[in-house]
This record gives C-alpha cells, sequence and structure tokens, in this order.
C-alpha cells in the first residue's frame, strides 16, 4: 500500500483500487490507532483516531482533497505534501 504522506507521526496511505471498493478512501496509522477516511465528506468510516490526529488529517485532507480524489481514481500514486 503506498505512503501518501507522513506528518506528526501520522501515516497516510491508500490501497490500489484492485484491492479496494467504494467509497473513495485514504487509511490512516498513527501509533496504535487506524482508521479509514472517506473523501467525499471526511468522515471516519472505519476504525478510530484520537480528536487531534484526526482534527489534523481533516485539515490536510482538505487542502489536498481534489488531489487525492485523482490519485484514487488514477492510481497514480505520489507523495504528498505533509502538514505542516
Amino acid at each position: 500500500m503506498p505512503e501518501i504522506s507522513r506528518f506528526y507521526g501520522i501515516i497516510i496511505r491508500m490501497y490500489l483500487i484492485d484491492n479496494e471498493h467504494p467509497p473513495r478512501h485514504i487509511h490512516i496509522k498513527y501509533a496504535n490507532a487506524e482508521a479509514v477516511m472517506e473523501l467525499e465528506n471526511l468522515n471516519i468510516i472505519d476504525g478510530a483516531l484520537p480528536r487531534k490526529c484526526r482534527q489534523l488529517v481533516r485539515e490536510w485532507a482538505e487542502f489536498h482533497r481534489e488531489e487525492l480524489v485523482e490519485m484514487w481514481e488514477t492510481q497514480n500514486f505520489h507523495k504528498i505534501q505533509p502538514l505542516e
């Protein structure tokens, strides 16, 4: 699973579409917590994250949403600038 970004100990990944299913989403890992965030509304649809981590990922994903959707559609994975 390609790593798309890493910041503040948070790892963001996206699976190949062959191994995945709708809706468009990203996988998040932070310490022992793991979650899946839908790209449409940026809600957690599986797992759980600490509140501050969830807020940081949501802020990052809002800024990069178009790029994330395009990456999901094209399967052209690349690194995305981390949150600073």
